[in-house]
């Protein structure tokens, strides 16, 4: 993060000259600090901000670090842009670094690392940090992002009345232009440029992760990587000689949270919240979809992108780039600091093809949590001002909730479904189901049976009947 906050200062010009004006420090959530499948075994940095603004002489009035969640850096610059708008900032370094690929290698090894350090003072957290699942849905397997995006695939391909087999075809055909991109990034992680059919294929090397999705398809969180962006004013840039050719502004913004559980909503196919982010984010600006040049678009699964386009009313073949990196299976996927790289990214893009415009939009938990900005280098035709968060806020927290019971018991059918994999095979079949008579939802597991694991992903098992009985924490859905 240090190095990251360093070359970033580098590249804007001043150096060290502007980081000592650095007046706000924020540190995206580590993944160690977010989930316990990623709780770090080799200790915690008590306040990762101030623990960045010693390595770096800065000595800023606010430390904060953020909740968790993929849409945490898009909402930091939101943030950083309205106090600055406000005067209540000058200069702003929003970071974020996982060394995730370095832990596993270390663990693997049997290596005792010490990776903890002390700090006299807490960082503010912006309210705290809050998982994005339930104990109910813990239980029934739905804790891990690569158990839960599944089920939102399974929704849409339900929702667009394809087969498994069209469904596999149109996901690898859609992030083979996230691959294309990566292939010529030398940041990135994987850039072999893969093919559709090498996306789709399951392979040794690309096995099934939880169904519909190999491992292609998903995000790459195993890696080490580090992005940071500074904002300032536009006095303290004139004051410190920022080249006005390494300045990009952000035209608009907006950030909401869909309903916080996935079982609440009405549907796993849509999203209210990325409907109004980006509605807002180009009212703001006075722009449209028309107006964006390139894009990208949060990428940890071909779910988060699809839905993002049917919500903005984005064709999935639009000729434009999806992506300014290459997306998280292929570029990486930081922990929650993805979307990072994406602005840092774009600010580069845009560098180089002065006055036009570029849209990020990042997600945190499981198509929860939203944020957008429209960036450009044309510089602003009026002050600054964003409508308040809270006011959209209210409007999606009044939206209906799906019924939804714990102790189903009953004819039922399947809404949607995964088959969740280890490296030994399949092991755990999650249902999301509803009720016959009252079509209220439930969650369950099915019976632990390889064959049925097998029929459910080669036989279409959406709408498939059943009957589901609680047995304990845990709900299980035997069809017929």
């Amino acid at each position: 993060m240090a190095d990251a906050a360093r070359a970033a200062a580098v590249d804007a010009g001043p150096g060290d000259a502007l980081l000592q004006q650095i007046d706000s420090l924020v540190v995206v959530r580590l993944f160690s600090d977010s989930t316990p499948r990623f709780k770090s075994p080799f200790g915690k940095i008590a306040n990762p901000p101030w623990s960045v603004a010693r390595r770096i002489g800065s000595v800023p009035r606010e430390l904060v670090y953020t909740p968790g969640g993929g849409n945490m850096p898009q909402v930091a610059l939101n943030r950083a842009c309205e106090r600055i708008a406000r005067g209540e900032s000058n200069v702003a370094l929003l970071v974020g670094a996982e060394a995730l690929r370095t832990e596993l290698a270390a663990r693997r090894q049997g290596l005792q690392l010490d990776w903890s350090e002390d700090a006299p003072v807490m960082a503010e957290e912006l309210g705290g940090h809050r998982l994005g699942f339930s104990a109910h849905e813990a239980a029934h397997g739905m804790r891990a992002a690569i158990n839960i995006y599944p089920l939102i695939e399974q929704a849409i391909r339900g929702a667009r009345g394809r087969s498994i087999e069209e469904h596999s075809t149109a996901m690898s055909r859609l992030f083979s232009r996230f691959a294309a991109v990566a292939r010529d990034n030398p940041l990135a992680t994987r850039r072999a440029g893969y093919s559709a059919e090498e996306i789709a294929a399951r392979t040794s090397t690309n096995p099934m992760i939880g169904f519909p999705y190999t491992k292609l398809m998903t995000a790459n969180a195993y890696v080490d990587q580090a992005a940071a962006v500074i904002v300032c004013s536009s006095t303290k840039a004139e004051e410190l000689g920022v080249a006005s050719s390494k300045r990009v502004y952000l035209h608009g913004c907006a950030q909401g949270d869909d309903h916080w559980y996935v079982t609440e909503r009405p549907n796993l196919h849509s999203s209210p919240a990325i409907r109004q982010v980006v509605a807002r984010t180009f009212a703001m600006a006075n722009k449209t979809l028309n107006d964006v040049a390139v894009f990208d678009l949060y990428s940890c699964f071909p779910s988060a992108v699809e839905i993002a386009c049917q919500e903005m009313g984005l064709a999935e073949d639009d000729r434009r780039d999806f992506t300014v990196t290459g997306g998280l299976p292929y570029f990486g996927g930081p922990g929650n600091n993805y979307a990072m790289h994406a602005i840092a990214g774009m600010v580069e893009r845009l560098r180089g093809t002065p006055g036009s415009f570029g849209l990020v939009t990042a997600n945190g938990n499981y198509v929860t949590k939203h944020a957008a900005g429209l960036y450009s280098t044309s510089d602003m035709a009026s002050p600054w001002e964003r409508e308040d968060p809270g006011v959209m806020q209210r409007e999606l927290d009044a939206l209906p909730k799906a019924p939804f019971t714990e102790k189903p018991n009953g004819r039922a059918r399947i809404e949607t479904y995964t088959v969740v994999h280890s490296k030994t095979g399949p092991e755990l079949g999650i249902v999301v189901g509803l009720l016959a008579e009252s079509g209220v939802r439930f969650l369950a597991n099915t019976p632990n049976d390889p064959a049925l694991f097998a029929d459910l992903e080669t036989r279409d098992a959406l709408g498939r009947p059943g009957s589901v009985s609680s047995e304990g924490e845990r709900n299980i859905f035997v069809s017929e």
